[in-house]
């Protein structure tokens, strides 16, 4: 199982991207997904995260209300639109997945929860 992530880039202040990950493999509906990103000097934080069982989502506290996260059970991807962003948002952007058995309580979407990673997408944000 693999996860491919894609759709970063350059954007000015204020502007939207959209990232896609597509899982391959296997079922993305047995899986919990999640978006994280990593900026020079800080740690891997979460962004958010659908949850397997019944698709709900969590955001970070700097992304809510910016941020949305879904998920193409079709397709088999997961989506994160991102809208008005801020030179803040610029970092490394990674998807990860954990299989629904591998979980046994709820989902905190933190990084150490995700076994499964994509190759990072750069998002850059210019004033």
């Amino acid at each position: 199982v693999q996860l491919q992530a894609s759709g970063g880039g350059l954007v000015q202040t204020g502007g939207s991207l959209r990232l896609s990950c597509r899982l391959s493999g296997g079922t993305l509906g047995v899986w919990t997904v999640g978006w994280f990103r990593l900026a020079p000097g800080k740690e891997r934080e979460r962004v958010s995260c659908i949850s397997s069982s019944d698709g709900s989502t969590i955001y970070a506290d700097s992304v809510k209300g910016r941020f949305t996260t879904s998920r193409d059970l079709a397709k088999n991807t997961m989506y994160l639109e991102m809208n008005s962003l801020k030179s803040q948002d610029t970092a490394v952007y990674y998807c990860a997945a954990v299989g629904s058995w591998e979980l046994t309580e709820a989902i905190q979407c933190l990084p150490s929860e995700f076994g499964l990673w994509g190759q990072g997408t750069q998002v850059t944000v210019s004033s």
